[in-house]
C-alpha cells in the first residue's frame, strides 16, 4: 500500500482492518524468507553488510551468506549427495536443520559461497545433488546464530512481555502474513469459520493456531510451506504464551516537567481500559477528533483493541494521584509501524506528546521496523514538531486535509540527548 493511499483510510477504518484479521507483518527482514529476487549480479553478489568475508589480502577469496531449504529423499546417501554437489562449487555448510516430511527430509542450510556464486547456481547444484523444491535468499551474520539458541532467546522475549508473542512468532518463522481474529469483535460476529480446534490446523503453507486470548492467529507464507517442525515450534511458542498469561514489563519512568509536577510513564494493558475512557471523557472533542480523524462516537469501543498487545504496544503516563492523562500506541502495520498520541487538553504543550514518541520509536526500533509513520492533520502543530523533533529522515504525503508523516529509522539514530528531553 502506498503512503498516499494509506492517507485516504481513516482511522476508523484501519482499526477495523486491524480488529477484523486484516494482514498484519512483524518483525526483522533479517529472516525475510521471501522468494530470491533472481539470479544476482555481480554487485548484489557482494557480502552484505555485516556478512563475513575473506579478501584476497587474508588468503582467500571474498564469500558470501546464504540460506538455503531443499528437500531431499529419506533414503541414505541423499545427503552425502548433496553436500557434494555444493563442495563441487566450493560451497561451505555452516549449519544444517532437518525437517522430517512424509516423503522426503527438508533440509535447511546456511551456506558460506564464493561472493560471485548467484541464487541461480547455488540452486542448480542443489537440484543436481538430488534436492527438490530449493528455495535459496540472501543471509547475514545474525544467522550465525544457532537455530536453538535463537529459539530460546525469542521464547526468553515473549516470557518476559506478552507484546513479544507476534514479533517472536514472525521472527521464527521469516516473512509471512499473520492474520490475528479477536475473541470477541466489536463489530460483528464469530463465525464458525473463524473456531480454531485446540491443537491448531496446518494445511500446506498455511497454519491457524488458537490464540491465548481466546481468539485465533492464521499465519501464510505462500512462497514456502510450512513443515511440521515449524508448527510445532510456533504452536509450543503460543503455549508459552496461554500459560504465562497476561503480562507487560514492569518497569516505568518517573519524569519531571518542567513546571515541577511528576509523571510516570509505564506500558499499559487492557487492565487500563476504565481509566482510558475516563480520559476520553475528560478530552474535548477537538482533541479527540484530532487523533480520531473523524466522528469519536466509536472510539471508546475500539480502546480495548488499541490496548491489547497482539495489536502493538501502549504507552500511558499518569500522574502522581494516579490518573492516566496520556496514551501513545505503536501499531503493527505491515513493513512499518504506525505512531499515535493522545494527550488530554489540560496536559498538552508540556512536552509530553514528545516524550512519548521518543519512547514509542525507541520501541519500533529494538523490533527492527525501518519506518514508523504518523496519520493526521495539517493542523495538529503538536504533532508535526514531535516528530521533526526526532531528527530522522522524514517523508511528508498530504492528500484531502490528511497528513502522512514517516519517519526512517535505519538511517540515523535518534538526536542525542536524554530520554525525555525535547519536548
Amino acid at each position: 500500500m502506498t503512503r498516499s493511499a494509506r492517507a485516504r483510510r481513516t482511522w476508523r477504518q484501519r482499526l477495523a482492518e486491524r480488529v477484523a484479521g486484516r494482514d498484519l507483518t512483524w518483525g526483522s527482514a533479517r529472516h525475510s524468507h521471501a522468494p530470491p529476487a533472481g539470479p544476482a549480479s555481480d554487485t548484489d553478489a557482494t557480502a552484505p553488510e555485516g556478512t563475513p568475508s575473506r579478501s584476497a589480502a587474508d588468503g582467500g577469496d571474498a564469500t558470501a551468506l546464504w540460506r538455503m531449504r531443499t528437500t531431499v529423499r529419506d533414503r541414505p546417501g541423499s545427503l552425502a549427495a548433496l553436500c557434494a554437489a555444493l563442495a563441487a562449487q566450493r560451497v561451505d555448510i555452516l549449519s544444517l536443520q532437518a525437517h522430517p516430511l512424509t516423503d522426503g527430509t527438508v533440509d535447511e542450510m546456511l551456506l558460506r559461497a564464493p561472493a560471485g556464486l548467484s541464487a541461480e547456481v547455488l540452486g542448480a547444484a542443489a537440484d543436481a545433488g538430488g534436492g527438490r523444491d530449493t528455495w535459496v535468499e540472501r543471509a547475514d551474520a545474525h544467522d550465525l546464530v544457532d537455530g536453538p539458541t535463537r529459539v530460546l532467546g525469542l521464547a526468553t522475549r515473549t516470557a518476559l512481555d506478552a507484546a513479544e508473542l507476534p514479533v517472536a512468532l514472525r521472527q521464527l518463522l521469516g516473512r509471512c502474513t499473520i492474520r490475528s481474529q479477536p475473541a470477541d469483535p466489536p463489530f460483528g460476529r464469530r463465525s464458525a469459520a473463524d473456531e480454531v480446534p485446540a491443537d491448531g490446523v496446518l494445511e500446506d503453507t498455511l497454519m491457524r493456531l488458537p490464540d491465548p486470548s481466546g481468539g485465533s492467529v492464521t499465519i501464510e507464507r505462500p512462497h514456502l510451506p510450512f513443515t511440521p517442525t515449524e508448527f510445532a515450534r510456533a504452536r509450543a511458542l503460543i503455549e508459552l504464551d496461554s500459560r504465562l498469561g497476561p503480562r507487560v514489563p514492569p518497569s516505568q519512568d518517573v519524569v519531571t516537567l518542567p513546571e515541577g509536577n511528576e509523571i510516570t510513564v509505564r506500558r499499559a494493558d487492557p487492565g487500563d481500559l476504565e481509566a482510558a475512557r475516563a480520559m476520553h471523557d475528560r478530552c474535548s472533542p477537538a482533541t479527540l477528533a484530532m487523533r480520531y480523524h473523524g466522528p469519536v462516537a466509536d472510539a471508546d469501543r475500539y480502546l480495548e483493541h488499541l490496548l491489547s498487545p497482539r495489536y502493538g504496544r501502549t504507552l500511558a503516563v499518569q500522574t502522581a494521584s494516579g490518573r492516566l492523562v496520556a496514551l501513545g500506541h505503536l501499531l503493527w502495520d505491515g513493513e512499518e509501524t504506525e505512531v499515535a498520541l493522545l494527550v488530554e487538553d489540560a496536559w498538552q504543550r508540556r512536552g509530553i506528546g514528545a516524550r512519548l514518541l521518543r519512547q514509542l520509536v525507541e520501541m519500533a526500533a529494538e523490533t527492527d521496523c525501518a519506518y514508523v509513520y504518523a496519520v493526521t492533520q495539517a493542523a495538529n502543530t503538536g504533532m508535526v514538531a514531535a516528530m521533526r523533533g526526532l531528527g530522522l529522515p522524514l517523508d511528508y504525503q498530504v492528500e484531502e486535509g490528511t497528513l502522512v508523516i514517516t519517519a526512517q529509522l535505519a538511517a540515523a539514530a535518534l538526536s542525542a540527548g536524554p530520554r525525555g528531553e525535547g519536548g
